[in-house]
């Protein structure tokens, strides 16, 4: 499954292809990947609507338009990516969006995992996600409250979402190991030397990922 430092390369992929464009169509092909809205609503509310910036919340891909907020999370096999109004060779294409400018923005899925939302406001999918890994008010001290207490394993800490946004089993996996961790220790047992020490081993592996546009795993495609 794309996790972060995936989702955030998709992102700076798409960003100057979609951000200013307008929505003219929408074309839904697999309705159960319609959530927070019937596929009717989803048809009918985005064309017209304007992409005014494209950011990503953990695993999410978040379109702020004129009046609503798009996301769309990719899970195993989703891919996203601008097209020449060629969706006829790709034919896991799920949805498509035509754009302004005679291009579309197409989701092709093959596991039909994926999942879209469109929502009024951006806390209606992710409220109940963690801080981001990357960011300030990731903290040591914030990971240290995170497992305090906690008897599950550190790798399914790590995996919860609403603990910390965006790993997944690649980024534990690799954070573990940078940091010397073992994932089947209780999260209670580390000490504070190796909280801070993992916390170091999360941010560089995610910036790692990031700056080699992802890991190079089967299903995982950059927009372009």
């Amino acid at each position: 499954m794309p996790e972060l430092p995936e989702v955030e390369t998709v992102v700076r992929g798409l960003r100057d292809d979609i951000v200013g464009r307008t929505f003219t169509r929408v074309t839904v092909l697999w309705p159960r990947q319609i959530v927070t809205s019937t596929p009717d609503e989803f048809i009918t509310r985005l064309p017209g609507q304007r992409v005014l910036a494209l950011n990503r919340r953990g695993k999410f891909i978040v379109f702020q338009l004129t009046q609503n907020v798009l996301l769309i999370h990719l899970k195993m096999t989703g891919r996203l990516y601008v097209s020449g109004n060629n969706a006829q060779d790709d034919r896991w294409v799920r949805v498509a969006f035509g754009l302004d400018n005679g291009r579309e923005m197409l989701f092709s899925d093959a596991r039909k995992f994926g999942r879209l939302y469109l929502v009024n406001q951006l806390d209606e999918v992710t409220a109940s996600l963690g801080p981001e890994p990357l960011s300030e008010d990731f903290t040591p001290e914030i990971l240290k409250e995170q497992v305090a207490g906690r008897q599950r394993t550190i790798k399914t800490i790590l995996l919860d979402q609403q603990i910390v946004a965006g790993i997944g089993n690649i980024y534990a996996d690799e954070a573990l190991w940078e940091a010397r961790i073992d994932p089947r220790r209780k999260a209670n047992t580390l000490n504070e030397k190796e909280v801070h020490r993992l916390h170091t081993a999360i941010r560089l592996v995610l910036q790692k990922g990031i700056d080699h546009e992802g890991a190079s795993v089967n299903w995982y495609r950059k927009a372009d």
